[in-house]
């Protein structure tokens, strides 16, 4: 659209224009009150992304603020492109997750891959050097084409991004339910590793300062990619296209070195990335974080396309773009590097003292803002709640065992689920072992990548299990907080805190915003009493289709310090003759459950029970017992129960198990019971290890290749090989990609 053809503020008004923009009558209105007159259309297309969810979180900071954000290693909390903890000798971990779900849903590939370069830049935006990628995705059946399609492209996408990067995608986690089937999501976590002295704020401080342009030119892609992150799916979705980005990883690798060579340079102000909103987000954010205003001439932006509109350049999310703030009369030196490493950089205005952003285009003033009311004075909303009439019949149903005919044919069948299945045909993709510091590659618990020159490493994982959530929303939100802890402590790190990102349906609907309430309450608690406070994360909400919501299903993207490299544990059984017991108590708790969906082809009643006391006492107790060097193997049990746990103890080594587990066979097996973990410890220190750790002793490894599960009662009552758990488990998802039905 050229300038000439731009409506007036008067028709932008009259014909209510603003609501293709996603504004609300009441929000023109405000806007309105705010700037005491009509906005033109460059000032409606600002308001309407800084005011959309994704920028501003209208409709969830209300519950947002009941995170625990603080802690003693906490260095920087929410509110800057990526959360930073303390782990000692002045350095510190930097690490945030971000969710690409609707680019994905429609352009997979550059969704996925564009998720990747946007997390990648908040992090060394921050001054960090990046060290690993995760992710986690959600998609429907794998029987279903489109799914299919999806699945695979978005994995392209990772990986050609991050492989490409040189950082190594490390881990993640990927469920499969029929809910994701129109609307995948798609989390990307990075983590970064710092030095204190080199943190950097997004702030434009300092009068008469200049504002720089860094990076990639500007073009027409990504335009509304704010907004359109902020409603949901339909069937003009694919008619979006525009609104996904497309990255280009090698300019984005110059950009990384670039801003690393940057941040050692006294005349850096403040950096932030251009992410969601692009040049509006990054220049209002940073004048309203520094008290400051922005003045800037959009004719010298760098732009790829003609005759583009300040509504088009501030709106664009074309992505490695940075826009940083300098010292006046210290450009050149800036200009310098940018110049050395193959970038754009130009002047493209100054910071002022009235808390403005104004833009100026061939000579005019084409927009005249203040900051505040950009980037801090959206509407917050208390949406609506109420109970679903789901979760009220849930509540009321009796539990009830599914039924089990042969326990052998059902730990085949379990392994060879999707959401258990291995998933080495996804990260066989990704480059993890790209920098050489991945000590425990994607496919344990949690992943482990050591830092250089210490003898210090960080566990790092993504969890979430979205049915739990679904049948209940708070005590969900818990166990997806304390799973995450689980993994991060079955690897022998101590849990340090977390990002999340909140993938939600419409928090129009009263039963949605129910969920967000309650899953936030159940997760701040969780976060409380394990001492993992929130240093950062995202919200993507309206993930529906056709009215249809995906679960609510709030990813945690946790991280933990391992002390010394020689704790680091891993879930696969070492040696015969070592002693397995498991820890924690099992319960006949089905509902959310693989077996309950394998038997029963669908999910319903209660979520398993969660005693946070005694969580955090167990994995203290773990903790302690790996720390002193008497646990040989530690894996949490989730997915399938103790059997599917014994089972993927098994998939990578040349040994096997004899257990005998005691109470009603299908529970003992597959119950997904929380609080539980099974572990292996040497037998001369088991006498040590019982001291420590509550536990129950339930077998030996064995070298004979098989795993053998008796009851107390029956005897033996699954028996296979290994042969058998590895083809069921590493064949299915290939197989699965493979049918062309």
């Amino acid at each position: 659209m050229s300038l000439l053809l731009e409506p007036t503020a008067e028709r932008v008004k009259e014909e209510k224009l603003y609501r293709e923009m996603g504004l609300t009558d009441e929000e023109f209105a405000m806007i309105e009150e705010i700037i005491g007159r009509t906005p033109n259309w460059t000032e409606t297309g600002l308001f309407s992304v800084m005011w959309s969810e994704h920028c501003s979180y209208k409709n969830s900071k209300v519950l947002l603020k009941k995170f625990p954000t603080e802690g003693e290693r906490v260095l920087q909390g929410p509110g800057e492109g990526a959360g930073i903890i303390d782990i000692g000798d002045e350095q510190a971990v930097v690490f945030k997750v971000e969710s690409h779900n609707h680019p994905s849903a429609i352009e997979p590939y550059q969704g996925a891959a564009t998720g990747v370069g946007g997390i990648l830049r908040d992090v060394f935006s921050m001054g960090a050097r990046p060290i690993s990628l995760l992710n986690s995705l959600r998609f429907g059946e794998l029987t279903a084409p489109r799914v299919r399609y999806l699945f695979e492209e978005v994995v392209a996408g990772i990986a050609g991004y991050g492989n490409c990067m040189g950082v190594p995608t490390v881990g993640g986690e990927i469920q499969f339910d029929p809910c994701y089937e129109g609307n995948p999501l798609v989390n990307a976590m990075c983590v970064g590793l710092i030095d204190h002295k080199d943190i950097q704020k997004g702030q434009a401080k300092g009068v008469g300062n200049t504002v720089m342009y860094v990076g990639a030119s500007t073009g027409r892609d990504g335009i509304h990619g704010a907004t359109f992150a902020s409603e949901e799916l339909g069937e003009d979705s694919d008619e979006k296209r525009p609104a996904v980005q497309v990255g280009d990883p090698f300019m984005e690798k110059l950009l990384l070195e670039a801003c690393l060579e940057l941040i050692q340079n006294d005349a850096l102000v403040g950096i932030q990335d251009m992410g969601a909103a692009g040049l509006t987000s990054s220049s209002a954010e940073m004048a309203s974080k520094a008290g400051s205003g922005i003045e800037m001439n959009l004719d010298l932006v760098p732009q790829r396309e003609q005759g583009m509109t300040p509504y088009e350049m501030m709106l664009s999310e074309s992505q490695e773009r940075m826009l940083i703030v300098v010292k006046k009369g210290r450009e050149q030196e800036i200009k310098e590097i940018f110049d050395r490493w193959g970038l754009l950089s130009a002047e493209v205005g100054h910071v002022t003292d009235d808390k403005r952003l104004r833009l100026l285009h061939k000579g005019e003033v084409v927009a005249d803002l203040p900051v505040d009311a950009l980037a801090e004075e959206a509407p917050v909303y208390h949406k609506p709640s109420s109970v679903p009439a789901y979760y009220e019949t849930f509540q009321q149903q009796e539990e009830k065992t599914p039924i089990v005919e042969d326990y052998k044919d059902t730990l085949l069948n379990l392994l060879a689920q999707p959401t258990i299945a291995s998933k080495e045909w996804v990260y066989d993709q990704y480059d993890y072992m790209v920098q050489t510091n991945t000590v425990v590659e994607p496919g344990s618990d949690a992943a482990v990548v050591r830092i250089r020159g210490t003898r210090k490493a960080l566990a790092m994982t993504t969890d979430c299990n979205s049915r739990y959530l679904y049948l209940d929303p708070e005590v969900g939100g818990q166990i997806a907080i304390a799973e995450a802890a689980r993994n991060v402590v079955c690897s022998g790190g101590v849990p340090l805190g977390l990002t999340d990102g909140l993938n939600y349906g419409s928090p129009d609907k009263p039963e949605i915003f129910w969920q967000l309430e309650k899953s936030t309450d159940g997760m701040s608690e969780a976060c409380r009493v394990l001492e993992t406070p929130v240093i950062g994360g995202n919200v993507s909400l309206y993930n529906e289709t056709a009215g249809v919501a995906i679960y609510p299903t709030p990813v945690i993207g946790m991280v933990g310090l391992i002390e010394d490299v020689d704790h680091i544990t891993t879930q696969s059984f070492k040696q015969a003759g070592d002693v397995i017991y498991l820890v924690g108590e099992t319960k006949p708790e089905f509902g959310g459950s693989e077996l309950q969906k394998l038997v029963e082809g669908d999910i319903s009643g209660k979520a398993p029970t969660l005693d946070l006391e005694l969580e955090k006492r167990l994995q203290k107790q773990l903790l302690t017992a790996i720390r002193s060097g008497l646990v040989a193997s530690a894996h949490d049990v989730a997915e399938g129960g103790v059997a599917v746990g014994l089972a993927e103890c098994m998939t990578s080594g040349e040994v096997g198990a004899t257990v005998s587990l005691a109470g009603e066979a299908t529970a003992a097996l597959f119950a997904e019971s929380q609080s539980r973990f099974i572990v292996t410890v040497p037998s001369e220190k088991a006498e040590q290890f019982e001291q420590l750790v509550a536990a129950t002793k339930i077998g030996e490894v064995t070298d004979s290749k098989s795993l053998v599960i008796k009851n107390n009662e029956q005897g033996v009552i699954l028996e296979t090989t290994q042969d058998e758990i590895v083809t069921a488990w590493k064949g299915a998802i290939p197989c699965l990609l493979k049918s062309k039905a």
